[in-house]
């Protein structure tokens, strides 16, 4: 009897010890994200109108959540150094991504040997999202879509239009463009947007998709004309610039965006709580006003918007990158 006592004894003891040991070693993946740095990881260079944005986002979560939330650049291989590093980091909340239409959508559609695969993301939520913009050459002889359209007919000549390289947002639009007017394009890569900007300018292209913000100068100056933005509504500093639904092109709607993501595994509470406090940040007439100053919008939700734009992009890329039988190494 005094036996089974010790027996029963001691598998009460294991038993105890073992499920406080499982649940102290739950407790630094909650903890961690509670009283550690969060660590946001753009995967651009910095310097950027974005980039200084999503640091007046952390600053604003920092505040919010009662702990130092810091920005940190990790530039290379188009976005893929940093979004691998932050799969492969840890599961507590302390290492955020800033997921980009870039670095999600596109590169799982152009690159079959990417080193990471969307579904080794949760997402905590979007941030902002905006346009690319119809803009021309100041000389050509037309006011809106429609006319460009006609006028590009009536030339029966390829446009050209500038990109920032193959795959790239801009180099997909153009072909967009092209299948959604019946209207012949032909993509001119650069290095960067001031290059193809300065060649617009020249006239050595016909069209540029760049955004609000690269144009809005050389708009104000006369020196190009804005046909429409991309995005479903104007922008507040662009009030006489035309959505492309507005101009007759709903098929053309388009943004770029960027979103907050964690590691597969996270736990949902820390996502909730990553979530409320970036909601809180863009929400802000802070970052509301900076956004519309910079032609951007600011978005706020549930996690589950960033898995219905990545899915919307899905749809809408996927089918011209098929078509066009696009990849990139």
């Amino acid at each position: 009897m005094g036996g089974q006592l010790m027996s029963v004894f001691t598998r009460r003891t294991i038993l105890a010890a073992t499920a406080g040991a499982v649940a102290m070693a739950m407790l630094p993946q909650t903890a961690a994200a509670q009283g550690e740095t969060i660590r946001i990881i753009y995967p651009y260079a910095g310097g950027s109108t974005v980039n200084g944005i999503i640091r007046k986002i952390a600053e604003h979560m920092s505040g919010t959540l009662g702990q130092a939330v810091v920005v940190e650049d990790k530039p290379g291989g188009n976005g893929i150094v940093a979004t691998q590093s932050v799969a492969l980091g840890p599961k507590d909340g302390t290492m955020v991504l800033v997921g980009a239409s870039g670095t999600l959508s596109l590169n799982s559609l152009l690159r079959p040997n990417l080193p990471y695969k969307i579904e080794d993301f949760e997402p905590v939520g979007m941030m902002l999202k905006g346009p690319l913009t119809v803009t021309i050459n100041v000389d050509t002889p037309v006011t809106d879509m429609k006319g460009l359209v006609d006028w590009a007919k009536a030339e029966n000549r390829p446009l050209r239009y500038g990109t920032l390289g193959p795959g790239s947002v801009t180099h997909l639009f153009g072909i967009l463009l092209g299948k959604a007017t019946g209207v012949e394009t032909i993509p001119v890569a650069y290095r960067n947007n001031n290059a193809q900007i300065l060649d617009l300018l020249a006239g050595q292209n016909e069209l540029n998709f760049s955004t609000p913000a690269s144009l809005i100068e050389h708009e104000k100056a006369g020196e190009v004309k804005m046909l429409a933005v991309t995005t479903e509504e104007r922008m507040t500093n662009l009030p006489e610039t035309p959505t492309v639904a507005e101009a007759g092109f709903a098929m053309l709607e388009t943004s770029f965006w960027d979103s907050l993501m964690v590691p597969k595994g996270t736990p949902k509470e820390v996502i909730t709580r990553l979530n409320e406090a970036l909601n809180a940040a863009t929400q802000s007439e802070e970052i509301k006003t900076l956004m519309a100053q910079n032609s951007l919008l600011s978005l706020s939700g549930p996690p589950e918007a960033v898995n219905e734009q990545i899915a919307s992009d899905l749809d809408v890329w996927g089918e011209i990158v098929r078509s066009e039988g696009i990849t990139l190494n």
